[in-house]
């Protein structure tokens, strides 16, 4: 275990999977969150002492760079979806990543990989696109040798997207979204995580990679495969524009006035902005096949983790097929 990668946010959704993955391949493991009390469940992905969680703040020089000292590689995994007192979408996204390329550069680490998300742009109406294509910018003005990784939306067991959706099926016989003929490519979180290994192994070229899934689905009709899986009818209602932007503004001025008490966890205004876009990997884009990954499918993986939202939880199927024995009785 003589190499080192330091990887910013390691505990999140994608982080604790790359923080894995690098303790599987030997390395030394430094997990920089905000707070290491709450990421303890990093710590068995190796042996002791091969991963450990420490403080970090991102917005600030001094403690990015103690937790970077003596590091091979970095990985930044941090990143916002809605704007709370001081992390910002631009002082997370775009400050931040750039604090964290430049420190990089100046301390002569070897790889960096960043990650981001399909869709950032600079010139886009969202806010948060914007800042993902500040930060991008920002790495690879201070740090031209990394590999930018810009996921579409990611699955996987600890996910806040199947995993919301799901339960919100157990409140109603109504399932309301928004834009639902909006297409998305979901990618399993493993494979992302293998993707920022290979990068942080020198096995990829420097540049931005788009990854996306092999499947490429309307968000309406993601919903009805998550409710294949979980056994339950419910209408999928796509909510009109107007609507949706209706919901999205009371649950901000909700946030607002209660000072940010309560977080906007339904919809906000920026992220309808971005659901009215198309979330798919952009032609002649480099991705997955350029990495020698080859994307797992939606399939097999979504009833792994999203049975405990079935009527009778694990003992669905037993239940189903006790009654289909009872009814052939």
């Amino acid at each position: 275990m003589s190499k080192l990668v330091t990887i910013y946010g390691g505990s999140g959704f994608v982080g604790r999977y790359i923080a894995r993955r690098m303790a599987k391949e030997g390395w030394r493991v430094r997990v920089a969150v905000r707070r290491p009390n709450e990421a303890m469940h990093v710590k068995p992905y190796g042996v002791p002492g091969q991963v450990e969680p420490v403080f970090c703040n991102i917005r600030d020089d001094a403690s990015v760079a103690a937790v970077m000292q003596g590091a091979d590689a970095v990985v930044n995994c941090v990143g916002v979806l809605n704007e709370l007192g001081k992390n910002t979408f631009d002082a997370v996204q775009a400050e931040g990543a750039g604090r964290i390329a430049r420190i990089a550069a100046e301390q002569g680490v070897q790889q960096l990989v960043h990650i981001s998300a399909l869709g950032a742009d600079a010139e886009s109406d969202s806010d948060y696109a914007r800042s993902k294509a500040a930060g991008e910018a920002a790495v690879q003005e201070d740090f031209p040798a990394a590999v930018i990784l810009r996921p579409s939306i990611i699955f996987g067991t600890e996910d806040q997207f199947f995993n919301r959706f799901a339960s919100m099926t157990r409140l109603s016989p109504v399932l309301p979204i928004a834009c639902g003929k909006t297409l998305f490519q979901p990618v399993y979180v493993d494979d992302v995580a293998r993707a920022a290994v290979a990068g942080v192994l020198g096995q990829a070229e420097p540049g931005i990679y788009e990854l996306g899934g092999p499947e490429v689905k309307s968000f309406a009709a993601l919903m009805q495969e998550m409710l294949s899986v979980i056994h339950r009818r419910r209408l999928v209602l796509s909510l009109p524009r107007f609507v949706a932007g209706i919901v999205a503004f009371g649950f901000d001025v909700l946030q607002a006035a209660s000072f940010q008490l309560i977080e906007n966890k339904v919809l906000t205004r920026d992220q309808l902005k971005n659901l009215r876009r198309d979330n798919v990997v952009s032609e002649g884009a480099k991705g997955f096949a350029d990495l020698g990954i080859e994307p797992e499918l939606m399939g097999p993986i979504l009833p792994d983790y999203l049975w405990k939202f079935r009527p009778s939880g694990q003992y669905d199927v037993m239940t189903a097929s006790a009654r289909n024995l009872k009814g052939d009785a």
